[in-house]
């Protein structure tokens, strides 16, 4: 009777409660985002925008820096309150308009933002902070004549060009003067010969730059003068006695434009004596660059004083996110139904090929390529294995009956006629019988190894082997049986070779090869047993120079009761078990077992086992 399946329990009730679930939580999550979202824009929109706000001081400051007023910026402040949607105010220290890009007579808001003060504040040395100190956009007299960017530019790239031939990556950098300067992509990688070799300032420059790239130009040189003479009335009024000049030096790189060298007073204080002398330079800095700079001014940005409003949901709001909720929810049960079924249709298809009778080895339809149809591909190749081993469950039950039949037969037969008088149990006899048991018994042993190594139960008992000793023994058992065949047997080992193996399970594979090779060469011929190191391997062969195996039967000879002649009998052709146990005895060593053969040549079989190291009482 066909088992009855809970509804909470089924597949498809399963997916669509998931679903149903998934939908409601995507619905309020979405809802929750989009009105989250909704209230942060609005906060954005109507509160200050940091970045802008730096974006917007630093531009203004770079105006205020590189020109003497505030006459030209109207353009300015309306291209970047258009850039920014912002508004931008700029008015002096006394409240007077200088620019706005709000309408006229919109009153300011109630606060300043910043103060635009290039001589007084940096901008520019690190982006999006406010640094105490000059502007470096601000440099005055010591801007560049058109013809002295000429020259250094020209010098410029002849540096970029030297570099450039050895692999070295250089940039061409402009100070806010006009100066240009070589920047080193690589610069602590670079050899110092380099940097010599092609005048970087790094080194030492060349004939050609020493007075260009590396030292001031004449315009900078009579700024340098004229601000040493502007500092030097401070430094007498702080009392400052110098034992000699003041010694200020131009930073060709721009970063820190004029620094000095200031030497001790009387006094001794030596970093107090260089603050105040630094703080002189500072001041006649300024008052140097006060003419080519615009006042400072006060920044004014927003719209006001205003707050953010509450975010409310409307009526018209509410019906779309229900609406939109609703929409989602339907969409998404039609879809689930839809995939379910198709999942469930091969399911229900690979349960009922599960539950015909295991002998008719049903298969089930394999009609996708998703893990359903995986699942049938897997049950299908289960059932192929299951029939293969079912056909060989039966043939090696009717191989077993056919091996244990002729020697049980024999022997019931000359019991039986000897019971009854006819035969005389004479020694000729009882040999002959003995012989028959001595077959039954080799072939229960080598069902029962077999039998042992299906269940993983065939155990090794290992020890140092050396190949050698395990070539003469197995010759030494198999002599005599070599000598009645007529077949000579042959051994080249070699005397290094050793193996970690059990020497009783390796003398029955051996034995079982030669036995094997004897059987199947003719009078006269040869048998090889041979054993050799290859490697972190021991190679042991038989080879012998019998009639050979065909290539068709070639793989098949390590398989149970396989012969390739049919006609042998059983006590002369062998039971057919002998290859197979010696595969798994080396396969219980980790080794291996091959075959190869040649029709008319002979056959070779190889045993490959790890190697080991001789023990240490062996010389």
């Amino acid at each position: 009777m066909k088992p009855r399946i809970p509804w909470r329990k089924r597949l498809l009730v399963r997916l669509l409660f998931t679903s149903v679930l998934i939908a409601v939580c995507s619905v309020a999550a979405t809802a929750w985002l989009a009105v989250t979202t909704t209230t942060n824009a609005l906060e954005e929109e109507q509160g200050q925008d940091l970045a802008a706000d730096n974006r917007i001081l630093a531009e203004l400051s770079g105006y205020a820096a590189d020109h003497a007023d505030w006459t030209g910026v109207r353009a300015t402040v309306r291209a970047l309150a258009a850039k920014t949607g912002r508004r931008i105010a700029l008015t002096t220290a006394d409240r007077t308009l200088i620019a706005d890009s709000a309408p006229h007579d919109t009153p300011l808001p109630p606060r300043p933002a910043a103060a635009v003060d290039p001589l007084h504040t940096d901008t520019y040395t690190e982006s999006g902070a406010q640094l105490s100190g000059i502007d470096p956009r601000a440099v005055g007299p010591f801007r560049l004549t058109a013809a002295e960017r000429e020259e250094l530019d020209a010098i410029a790239l002849k540096q970029k060009a030297c570099f450039g031939q050895v692999g070295v990556e250089t940039t061409v950098r402009h100070t806010p003067s006009g100066r240009p300067h070589v920047d080193l992509d690589d610069a602590r990688d670079t050899p110092l010969e380099l940097k010599v070799g092609c005048g970087n300032a790094y080194g030492r420059p060349t004939a050609e730059t020493r007075d260009a790239l590396d030292h001031p130009t004449a315009t900078e040189t009579r700024a340098l003068a004229a601000l040493t003479d502007l500092a030097r009335p401070c430094l007498r009024a702080r009392n400052l006695d110098l034992a000699g000049p003041l010694d200020l030096t131009y930073d060709t790189t721009g970063r820190n434009p004029v620094s000095g060298g200031f030497l001790v007073t009387k006094r001794g204080d030596e970093q107090k004596t260089d603050q105040f002398a630094k703080n002189c330079v500072t001041s006649a800095r300024r008052a140097q660059l006060e003419p080519y700079v615009a006042p400072a001014a006060e920044l004014f940005l927003g719209i006001g004083d205003q707050t953010t409003p509450r975010f409310d949901m409307s009526a018209a709001n509410k019906a779309r996110i229900v609406g939109a909720a609703g929409l989602v929810l339907a969409v998404t049960v039609a879809v689930t139904v839809v995939v379910a079924m198709r999942l469930v249709r091969p399911l229900r298809a690979l349960t009922a090929a599960v539950r015909q009778p295991p002998e008719l080895h049903v298969r089930a339809p394999v009609r996708t390529r998703d893990e359903t149809g995986l699942l049938a591909e897997a049950f299908n190749d289960l059932t192929e294995r299951r029939e293969r081993l079912e056909e060989q469950r039966k043939a090696m039950v009717s191989d077993i009956a056919h091996e244990l039949r002729s020697p049980l037969t024999n022997i019931r037969g000359w019991l039986e006629v000897t019971r009854d008088g006819l035969v005389d149990p004479d020694p000729a006899l009882l040999a002959s019988l003995h012989e028959e048991s001595l077959v039954l018994q080799r072939i229960i042993d080598d069902l029962q190894d077999l039998a042992a190594a299906d269940a993983g139960t065939l155990r090794v008992h290992r020890e140092p082997v050396r190949a050698a000793d395990l070539v003469d023994q197995v010759a030494a058992a198999y002599g005599v049986a070599a000598d009645t065949a007529g077949v000579a047997l042959l051994t080249d080992a070699d005397g290094g070779a050793w193996l970690h193996a059990d020497p009783v399970r390796m003398r029955q594979a051996l034995g079982n090869l030669v036995s094997n090779a004897i059987r199947h060469t003719p009078a006269d011929g040869t048998v090889t047993l041979a054993a050799r190191r290859d490697g972190d391997d021991v190679v042991l062969t038989v080879t012998d120079t019998g009639q050979g195996i065909a290539a068709a039967d070639l793989p098949h000879v390590f398989e149970r009761f396989w012969r390739a002649e049919k006609s042998r009998s059983r006590r002369t052709g062998g039971s057919g078990l002998g290859l197979p146990i010696v595969r798994h005895l080396l396969a219980a060593h980790d080794g291996s077992a091959e075959a190869r053969s040649e029709p008319g040549k002979g056959a070779e079989f190889t045993l490959r086992l790890p190697a080991a190291a001789a023990p240490a009482d062996v010389s």
